[in-house]
């Protein structure tokens, strides 16, 4: 089978929450099979895998981690909601904190992926947003892991070893990021041909995106203050 299986059945019996022996009664094995299963410690035959698929009206693509999509449809950027699609998972209540801080990073990311769009290469694109996937993975799993009641067994990855292997990755993709936009040919992708497609002085961002300059502006000095370095500004 695969490693994901045993992740994706414990999941979906959780989700309905019942027990393995409920579980194993529906699905027609014992109940020490069933746990032998979403263990990964054995692996299931083609035919339960249609019957659990059955069982959790899933597809067997969505349990052997093969796709996203419940229904075994493959996600396309159609199928994505827009980052500021109306509705309640996009209203905050209370503190207008989150609300500022996530138009700063929205709007500055804006800037970002444009600038990706202009140099058209795959490369810098791909590490790039591995990096930002990653950033938002690490501190999603420290919420999540605040409530101890959350199942672990929506992550692969343990607990223990999340923050370091995100971390790790994190940093090989902004090393392979800057190599990429340096020039050089890394891991199948080609290196930026023309440095000037990142052209991005505070005059020129200004006058390409009067909309989300200011935000990425702010961004900046928010980000170089928690660092601990303050911008001087000039006396007259």
């Amino acid at each position: 089978m695969n490693s994901s299986f045993p992740r994706i059945m414990t999941l979906l019996r959780k989700e309905r929450g019942i027990s393995q022996k409920a579980a194993s009664q529906g699905l027609g094995i014992s109940q020490a099979l069933l746990s032998h299963y979403e263990k990964g410690i054995r692996e299931c035959g083609l035919d339960f895998l249609v019957r659990a698929a059955d069982y959790y009206q899933v597809s067997c693509d969505y349990l052997l981690g093969r796709t996203p999509d419940r229904n075994g449809a493959q996600i396309t950027v159609e199928d994505i909601p827009e980052p500021d699609a109306a509705g309640k998972e996009n209203v905050f209540r209370g503190s207008v904190l989150p609300t500022l801080n996530k138009k700063l990073i929205a709007n500055s990311l804006n800037i970002v992926y444009d600038k990706l769009q202009t140099c058209n290469n795959k490369g810098l694109t791909t590490e790039v947003s591995a990096f930002f996937m990653l950033s938002v993975y690490r501190m999603l799993r420290v919420l999540y892991g605040a409530n101890p009641k959350n199942p672990q067994s929506t992550f692969a990855v343990p607990p223990q070893l999340a923050r370091g292997s995100a971390s790790a990755q994190m940093q090989l993709a902004e090393a392979n990021a800057k190599c990429i936009a340096g020039g050089l040919n890394l891991c199948g992708f080609e290196g930026l041909s023309d440095p000037a497609l990142l052209a991005m002085t505070p005059e020129q961002l200004l006058k390409d995106y009067p909309l989300f300059a200011s935000s990425l502006m702010n961004l900046i000095q928010n980000a170089e203050n928690r660092m601990g370095y303050h911008k001087k500004t000039s006396s007259k």
